[in-house]
């Protein structure tokens, strides 16, 4: 009769083990890994610059791409001195933000009156 005891005992706990591995592995393949991938496309985009875009590297680096081939990706920097640069190097297309001026801001302001 132990034995019986035991052996319900042991069945019981490997099937919730084994709902807990389906249940990760369900968590896996329809949250993580899509989102994972949805991450990579993302920063591979943002690492395809063009000849006279700007750039950031990983480094903080910023310039204007000069040349690009398959190994090297030449930037050129506001003093004019140009660096080479391995591809996986360049962080992403730099876009800077332009604030918006005060005097937008104030001819709104003014208007109101």
């Amino acid at each position: 009769m132990i034995a019986v005891l035991l052996a319900a005992k042991s069945s019981g706990s490997s099937s919730i083990l084994i709902i807990y591995a389906v249940l990760f592995a369900a968590f896996y393949f329809f949250y993580l890994r899509p989102r994972s991938k949805k991450q990579k496309a993302a920063r591979l985009d943002a690492r395809q610059v063009d000849v006279g875009e700007r750039a950031q590297t990983i480094g903080g680096f910023v310039g204007t791409v000069v040349k690009k081939a398959d190994d090297l990706v030449t930037l050129r920097g506001a003093s004019g001195v140009e660096l080479d640069f391995v591809p996986s190097a360049i962080a992403k297309r730099f876009d800077p933000v332009v604030p918006a001026s005060s005097d937008d801001e104030q001819s709104t302001e003014g208007d109101d009156k």
